[in-house]
C-alpha cells in the first residue's frame, strides 16, 4: 500500500507551506464511512436504512457529496502526519487547498496548507550574561514607612470639624448624568482622600469641602451604556474622619507582634524591609535578563498571529480605528509572543518538569489574585481545558528561574548578588507572561485534531482567550 507523500516548503521563519499527496487506498477507510454515514441519513424505498449499496448513494447524493465527507473527516489525520514527518509545530488557523480530488482507484488526493509555526531558536550560553541591580540598602526611613505601615493597620478613625484633605477618610453622596439623564447615583460611600480608586478628579473636588458641602466636576465613565462619555458628577461631603495612628511604643509593639519592646519590632521591620529589598533585586534581575535575551536572541514571530492577537484586543475595547494604542498593541503583542517562544524553548531543552506541587502552588497563588477558593479555581480551569496552558506558565517560571542561577548579577557597587535564597518566579509579576496582552498564548496544533491555538499571552490562569483554528474543511 502506498503511503501519504508529503512536502514542505519554507514561506518564511514562521510559516510553511505543506504539500500533501493521498493515495486512494489511504482514502478509502474515510470513504467507506462517509458511506456509512450518508447511509444512515437517507432513505431509498427497497433498502433498510443503513444498508443502502454505495453506487445507489453515488446516484441519490452524487459521488462528489460522498468525496467531499471523506476528505473533511480525512484531512484533520493526513495534516497530522504531515506535521509528524516534518517535525513542525504549527500555530494559528491552517490555509487548506484542495488541489485534486481522486475520480478512481488510480488517482489521488493532493492538497496543500500554509501554516505558522513556531520560529526555530538558538539560546545562548546563559553564564556569558550580566547585568546589574540596585543595591541593597535599608535606610531609617525605610524602616520609617514599613512601622508606620504597619501603625495605619491600628490606628483608628475620628471624626473631624474641618475641611477634607488628603488621607482622610470621607463619606460622600455621589450623582453622575450624561446630558439630563442620571446614569448613576450612590450614597454614604466611604472614600479615602487621595486614592485615586474611583472617578478622575474626584480627590480634587472633595479636598477643601467640609461635611454638608457639594462640588461639581466632570469625569470620564469606566464602564455601562455611556462608557468612555464625559459626565457631569455632583459630590457631597457627608462626614470627615482622620486616621489616628498609635504611639511607637512598647504597648504598640506588644498589640501588633509577638516582640515586647518597640526596638525589638523596629529590628524585625528592618528584615523585613531588606527581605523584600531582595526580592525586588531578584524581579529586576529577572526582567534585565529577560530583557537582554529578547533584544540579543533572533526570535520570529507569525504576522498573521499578532494580527489576530491585536484585532481581537482592539475590537474588545471598541478601539479599532484607534491608529496609536494598535501601534502599543502590535509592540506589547509580539513581545509577549517572543518571550512565550524564548522561555518555551528553555523548557524543550532543559526537560523543564512541573510537579503536582508546583501547579497546586500556583493554583493556590492565582486562585488568591482572583478572590476565589483555590478549589473552585482549579474546577473552573479544568471544565475549560486551560490545566495544560496554567502547566505551561509554571514551566516557564521555572525555565526562567533556572537561567537566574546561570547569569552574573551584581549590583551598582560592584558587590555580587546571590539569588540562590530567593524563589522570584512565585512572584506576582505579569510582565513575564503578558505584557499588558490579554493573557494570550501560542499552543502547538493537536495533530490529532488537526488544531492550533493562539491565545493572548497573559499567562495568567483561567481567563485565555484560546481559539481552537480547525483545519478549513474541504
Amino acid at each position: 500500500m502506498q503511503a501519504v507523500k508529503s512536502a514542505v516548503e519554507n514561506l518564511n521563519p514562521t510559516r510553511v507551506k505543506l504539500s500533501v499527496e493521498v493515495p486512494y487506498d489511504e482514502l478509502k477507510p474515510s470513504l467507506d464511512e462517509a458511506y456509512a454515514a450518508i447511509g444512515q441519513q437517507i432513505q431509498i424505498p427497497g433498502f433498510r436504512k443503513g444498508k443502502v449499496p454505495a453506487r445507489i448513494i453515488d446516484q441519490r447524493v452524487g459521488r462528489e457529496a460522498v468525496l467531499q465527507e471523506a476528505i473533511n473527516e480525512a484531512l484533520p489525520e493526513f495534516f497530522g502526519k504531515a506535521v509528524d514527518e516534518h517535525d513542525l509545530q504549527p500555530l494559528g488557523q491552517p490555509e487548506v487547498e484542495i488541489t485534486e480530488v481522486p475520480t478512481d482507484e488510480s488517482s489521488e488526493l493532493k492538497f496543500t496548507v500554509e501554516v505558522d509555526t513556531r520560529p526555530e531558536i538558538t539560546l545562548p550560553d546563559f553564564s556569558a550574561i550580566s547585568v546589574e541591580v540596585d543595591p541593597l540598602e535599608v535606610s531609617d526611613d525605610d524602616v520609617e514607612e514599613g512601622l508606620t505601615t504597619l501603625r495605619e493597620r491600628f490606628g483608628t478613625l475620628v471624626g473631624v470639624e474641618r475641611p477634607a484633605a488628603q488621607g482622610d477618610f470621607v463619606s460622600i453622596d455621589l450623582t453622575a448624568k450624561v446630558g439630563d439623564q442620571e446614569v448613576d447615583s450612590v450614597n454614604g460611600v466611604s472614600y479615602e482622600v487621595g486614592s485615586g480608586n474611583m472617578l478622575p478628579g474626584m480627590d480634587e473636588a472633595i479636598e477643601g469641602l467640609s461635611a454638608g458641602e457639594s462640588k461639581e466636576f466632570t469625569a470620564p465613565l469606566a464602564g455601562g451604556d455611556f462608557e468612555g462619555q464625559d459626565a457631569d458628577c455632583v459630590v457631597t461631603v457627608v462626614s470627615v474622619k482622620e486616621r489616628q495612628l498609635p504611639e511607637l511604643d512598647d504597648d504598640f509593639a506588644q498589640l501588633a507582634s509577638e516582640h515586647d519592646t518597640i526596638d525589638e519590632l523596629k529590628t524585625e521591620v528592618r528584615e523585613q524591609v531588606e527581605q523584600r529589598k531582595k526580592f525586588e533585586q531578584g524581579i529586576q534581575a529577572r526582567d534585565k535578563v529577560l530583557d537582554q535575551l529578547l533584544d540579543t536572541v533572533e526570535i520570529g514571530v507569525p504576522e498573521s498571529i499578532v494580527k489576530a492577537e491585536v484585532d481581537s484586543h482592539l475590537e474588545g475595547e471598541n478601539r479599532m480605528d484607534d491608529d496609536e494604542h494598535r501601534g502599543e498593541v502590535d509592540e506589547s503583542t509580539r513581545r509577549a509572543l517572543k518571550t512565550q517562544f524564548l522561555l518555551d524553548e528553555i523548557v524543550k531543552r532543559d526537560e523543564v518538569q512541573v510537579s503536582q506541587e508546583e501547579l497546586i502552588e500556583y493554583l493556590i497563588m492565582s486562585a488568591q489574585q482572583y478572590g476565589m477558593d483555590p478549589n473552585q479555581f482549579a474546577q473552573a480551569l479544568d471544565s475549560q481545558g486551560q490545566v495544560p496552558a496554567v502547566m505551561g506558565e509554571v514551566a516557564r517560571r521555572k525555565a526562567l528561574s533556572t537561567v537566574l542561577e546561570q547569569v552574573a548579577v551584581t549590583d551598582t557597587n560592584g558587590q555580587t548578588v546571590d539569588l540562590g535564597e530567593l524563589d522570584v518566579e512565585d512572584e506576582a509579576d505579569d510582565d513575564v507572561a503578558d505584557d499588558d496582552v490579554a493573557d494570550d498564548e501560542a499552543q502547538p496544533a493537536d495533530d490529532d485534531a488537526a488544531t492550533a491555538e493562539a491565545t493572548d499571552a497573559d499567562a495568567t490562569a483561567g481567563d485565555d482567550d484560546a481559539t481552537d483554528a480547525e483545519t478549513t474543511k474541504a
